[in-house]
């Protein structure tokens, strides 16, 4: 599996982040689901430097929190 810059694909994806100007972002955590071309699925991970596993336990709990119907979205669509 061959690594790649994850700006240049990002920048395609449309995707926004809900915070303030000026707000520094800490940690960074990038996940993905990949389909080759064979069809398998396969899902990809990267974190920004410094990030340490219990960053990364907290981010993705708290992602998955934020994910549940419960959670209201603040983002609004451009």
């Amino acid at each position: 599996m061959a690594c790649q810059p994850a700006a240049p694909i990002l920048e395609g994806l449309n995707l926004h982040l809900d915070i303030d100007e000026g707000t520094l972002l800490a940690n960074v955590i990038l996940l993905a689901k990949t389909v080759d071309e064979n069809g398998n699925v396969g899902i990809s991970i990267s974190t920004s430097p410094g990030t340490s596993w219990l960053d990364q336990l907290g981010l993705i709990t708290a992602a998955t929190e934020m994910t549940k119907p419960s959670f209201a979205c603040t983002c609004e669509d451009d």
